[in-house]
């Protein structure tokens, strides 16, 4: 127990700006064993986007409510996906050998195609939250959901880049088809609880199969920044469903 109580901080710290109150006996299994605990985390972080939503409905429109929960988003997670998905971008798009697409990755500097993707994925996300009833459903749902998809490319792709210099490296290795499972129940039961288990399979099935199906064709497997872009890409399939 006190295993899992850790590695559920670690998931927490790992994914989040948010302190770990606990003190954590860091190795690499205990941050393996942590991606269990991604989607519960999505789920906390849904909790507090759709409460920080309500406090911000009371004084300011609907347009206006969406733009601080998604700046408060990017703050308290580190735009950590984003900058995957920015990341995978410039690298898909603008390398044209396995090795050249991997050094993209690996720069800190932001391309064309990684800009112009931020732009399209966050507008399109602001949009589509506008457009959902109801607004807090989503933004509760919404994360949750959208970290099951990394977990299921973790473990059906294999790892390619390099080890050392990856921010993926904690979660990339030995995470056991058992755990995985743990984290799809949790995910399907909370998809039941709130009546959003269609657009929630169809999200995540639609993206690990099709982003999983690029990443193989194009880089060989995963990497960390294509992990982050497969967390943006369920939430934007997830809302378009959800807004049906």
């Amino acid at each position: 127990m006190k295993q899992e109580w850790q590695s559920f901080w670690l998931a927490v710290g790992f994914l989040t700006r948010i302190p770990m109150p606990v003190k954590i006996d860091y190795s690499q299994s205990l941050m393996n064993r942590s991606s269990l605990y991604f989607p519960l985390v999505g789920l906390l972080l849904g909790g507090l986007y759709g409460a920080l939503f309500a406090g911000l409905a009371v004084f300011w429109s609907l347009p206006v409510c969406i733009g601080l929960v998604l700046a408060f988003h990017l703050w308290i997670t580190g735009a950590f996906h984003e900058d995957g998905l920015a990341d995978s971008m410039d690298a898909l798009g603008g390398g044209y050998t396995v090795a050249r697409r991997l050094e993209i990755m690996k720069d800190s500097r932001i391309g064309t195609y990684g800009a112009v993707a931020l732009i399209v994925a966050l507008g399109l996300k602001a949009l589509l939250l506008m457009d959902a009833d109801p607004v807090w459903l989503a933004l509760l749902m919404t994360p949750a959901i959208s970290r099951l998809t990394p977990l299921l490319l973790m473990r059906f792709l294999p790892y390619v880049t390099d080890p050392d210099t990856s921010k993926s490296k904690p979660v990339a290795e030995a995470f056991s088809g058992q755990r995985l499972l743990l984290a799809a129940l949790f995910t399907v039961v909370v998809a039941l609880l709130f009546s959003v288990w269609l657009p929630a399979l169809l999200a995540v099935v639609l993206v690990a199969l099709l982003w999983g199906a690029s990443l193989k064709r194009q880089l060989g497997g995963y990497t960390g920044d294509a992990l982050g872009a497969s967390v943006v890409f369920t939430e934007l399939v997830f809302l378009l469903a959800l807004t049906l």
